[in-house]
């Protein structure tokens, strides 16, 4: 998963509160039960140490909560007397988790925010095409591409006029793909896509796929659900890019696995890290592409030291003068490299049961090596 949702967390100083709560379902008493869980969520963290303006502010959002936009529950995380950022979860807690800390607790959450690929559905026809961005939050309009509206349709006759006509009609078919295809690598990158579905007409779209870079064109996928047509297909073009999102994900996790594996084998430049030293020394330096995390290893929960910028981290409280930070605090090694994972663009991964974790529970994929 990427964690640019949390960059409203990076600019801000603590202590942070943090609140992991599910949601009450919509009964007669749901009011009532949100009222006596928010204040005795505010009262934990007032025992904690929070400020009185802080931990009413969690409250209050807490309140306000409704299972119709939150029905699996949220994570909330607040300074200073305001809630910094209030975020949906994509699994239910397992219990309500309430922090007091340096620095916003992030361990839980990519477990239970799951793997979130980010889909372009592309509708196109033969004049442009619609462009459409969904994930785990919904579906939304991602902006249009128009390219020349005629000539696009073909006559039955076979006189050499009519034949020069078709000539053009195929011209302006093959100059619109050209643009179609050019929009859509555009809003590929811009938008940090990971998986493409092209849909409409079939001539079009084929032209279209033929045009794509070949790393774009080896996460695309061409279905017959769905055109440019106003409702066209919609229930069938927004379960096949949920389909798509998904077999991404596990393709990715495994991959990023693998890669790991092969990363820490002997006899070579390693690329892969485990052990928090090692991390640490990687994230100082943004060499960390891949942040493996297993909440409940050992290392997780190690003491580090840090300071307010998220690569002033060290192992010893020494380190932190180096860098820049004279009064450094302890903190969880796994909600420090998080936040440096988030700060340098990192993703995050949490492998699965059986899978093969790093020792410890914290490993990492490496973007670059001395070697």
């Amino acid at each position: 998963m990427h964690l640019s949702s949390l960059a409203p967390l990076l600019t801000r100083n603590g202590p942070w509160a943090t609140v992991y709560s599910d949601t009450p379902q919509a009964t007669e008493s749901a009011g009532t039960e949100r009222r006596l869980a928010a204040r005795g969520i505010a009262d934990e963290l007032t025992q904690q140490g929070a400020d009185v303006a802080t931990a009413e502010a969690v409250a209050e959002r807490l309140e306000a909560r409704s299972p119709q936009e939150e029905p699996l529950g949220s994570v909330v995380f607040a300074a200073g007397g305001e809630v910094v950022l209030d975020l949906p979860l994509t699994d239910v807690p397992e219990r309500r988790m309430v922090s007091w800390s340096v620095l916003p607790h992030l361990a839980p959450l990519p477990r239970l925010t799951s793997e979130d690929p980010l889909c372009l559905t592309v509708r196109v026809d033969r004049t442009g095409a619609d462009f459409q961005l969904s994930d785990a939050q919904g579906t939304h309009a991602a902006g249009r591409v128009d390219g020349d509206a005629w000539p696009v349709h073909r006559t039955s006759s076979g006189e050499m006029s009519e034949r020069h006509f078709q000539t053009r009609v195929e011209n302006t078919w093959e100059n619109n793909a050209a643009l179609i295809a050019e929009a859509t690598v555009s809003r590929f990158e811009e938008t940090g896509a990971d998986v493409l579905v092209l849909c409409g007409d079939t001539r079009e779209r084929r032209a279209v796929h033929e045009r794509l870079p070949q790393a774009i064109g080896a996460v695309t996928v061409e279905t017959s659900h769905g055109g440019r047509a106003p409702g066209s297909g919609t229930e069938l073009l927004d379960l096949e890019a949920e389909r798509v999102r998904t077999e991404y994900a596990g393709r990715h996790a495994a991959e990023t696995l693998e890669a790991f594996r092969a990363g820490r084998a002997p006899g070579h430049e390693p690329e892969a890290a485990e052990g928090v030293p090692a991390l640490i020394e990687a994230a100082r330096e943004h060499r960390v592409g891949t942040l493996l995390v297993d909440p409940e290893g050992p290392d997780a929960h190690q003491e580090v030291w840090v300071g307010p910028d998220p690569d002033q981290i060290g192992v010893r409280r020494s380190e932190l003068a180096y860098l820049g930070a004279p009064d450094p605090s302890p903190a969880r090694a796994d909600d420090a490299l998080l936040r440096n994972a988030a700060a340098t663009g990192a993703e995050v991964l949490v492998p699965g049961p059986g899978e093969d974790i790093p020792v410890g529970g914290l490993g990492a994929l490496l973007r670059w090596t001395y070697g």
